[in-house]
């Protein structure tokens, strides 16, 4: 056998040994606790431009603050301003997961899940998993914020930024605030276990010798955006969503775990609301004016921040809050106004 035979040879059998090493890293080196974008690494995707993989625990620490307190202790142990005199970021956004199955936007389902693991049910979507996400401020939300969704909506950092400067009427994060919270994003990652994988999935993925096919796998079995409609008004707000006849029991869930998650003594909003049937009934007597207790109006516009009132209300896109769910909270108004 000549000299180049034999090196053709041995280098087909290299191949042949590094690719079963490397199947063989795979099924090692998978398992359940493993977060998405590691899991994706394996396959060949790399990590996005806002992973931070090498964060110490101390600058996740600060980006847990800064997101649930809006504020912190600087690097150099000083105490930082407040992000917002007004919001923090919990004001609007869970921390854990709110949907039961991670590819399914089903706002019924979620108020289920929300009632049953005593979640606050808020007009924005978990930051569980917003690392894992492809895109931010999608959809419908041009028609709030216009040209300003158009860096947020592929940059995770960007989208941050509108947040904590437009959303949240603060102002924009210094580097280092930046650079803690995108950690603490990090740390709150979609794990392969949180995707309720059939045991032949498994399989699939462990052995799969085609990796486009494996992340292609991955990815659809949770959210990559979070969708945002908004809902019209009904053609006759006096009549409501006609389509729909309203639970009162769910309406009383979403009264708890929305409404009052921002409208109570010592809540978020400057506006309280309580149990009474004068807080009911001023509802239902706006029920067909221009007036912030028109019902479906204040859910579906919202409000908006000016110089004068910083504060605001945001609108709740249809996959937060459906019409259905709108009817909802209508009959249970009615039935504790009677």
């Amino acid at each position: 056998m000549n000299q180049s035979k034999t090196f053709g040879i041995i280098g087909l059998l290299l191949l042949c040994v590094f690719s079963w090493s490397f199947s063989s890293m795979k099924k090692n080196s998978i398992e359940p606790s493993m977060t998405i974008a590691d899991a994706l690494k394996i396959f060949g995707e790399p990590y996005p431009e806002h992973a931070r993989p090498n964060a110490d625990s101390a600058t996740i620490r600060r980006g847990f603050e800064l997101v649930n307190l809006g504020r912190t202790t600087d690097p150099n142990g000083r105490q930082s301003k407040y992000i917002s005199k007004y919001f923090v970021c919990t004001s609007c956004h869970n921390q854990v997961q709110e949907d039961p199955v991670l590819n399914q936007m089903n706002p019924e389902a979620r108020l289920d899940f929300a009632v049953e693991n005593e979640l606050k049910f808020l007009p924005a979507s978990t930051f569980f998993g917003i690392a894992n996400r492809e895109s931010w401020y999608n959809d419908d939300y041009y028609k709030k914020y216009g040209d300003l969704v158009k860096p947020a909506n592929k940059s995770l950092a960007e989208a941050t930024q509108l947040c904590a400067k437009v959303c949240s009427s603060g102002r924009y994060l210094e580097e280092w605030e930046l650079e803690a919270i995108l950690a603490y994003y990090w740390s709150i990652q979609v794990s392969l276990k949180d995707l309720d994988l059939s045991e032949r999935e498994w399989e699939e993925i462990i052995n799969t010798k085609d990796s486009e096919k494996a992340i292609s796998m991955l990815k659809s079995k949770y959210a990559l955006k979070s969708p945002a409609t908004f809902g019209e008004l009904p053609q006759a707000m006096d009549k409501g969503f006609s389509t729909y006849t309203g639970d009162a029991k769910k309406g009383e869930q979403i009264y708890r775990l929305s409404c009052m998650a921002c409208h109570q003594d010592g809540g978020v909003s400057d506006i309280s609301f309580d149990y009474s049937k004068l807080t009911f009934n001023k509802f239902l007597r706006n029920i067909n004016k221009n007036h912030p207790y028109n019902l479906y109006q204040i859910v579906r516009h919202g409000t908006y921040t000016d110089q004068g009132k910083p504060r605001y209300m945001p609108l709740y896109p249809k996959e937060r809050l459906s019409d259905k769910q709108v009817e909802d909270l209508r009959v249970y108004m009615e039935q504790k106004a009677s």
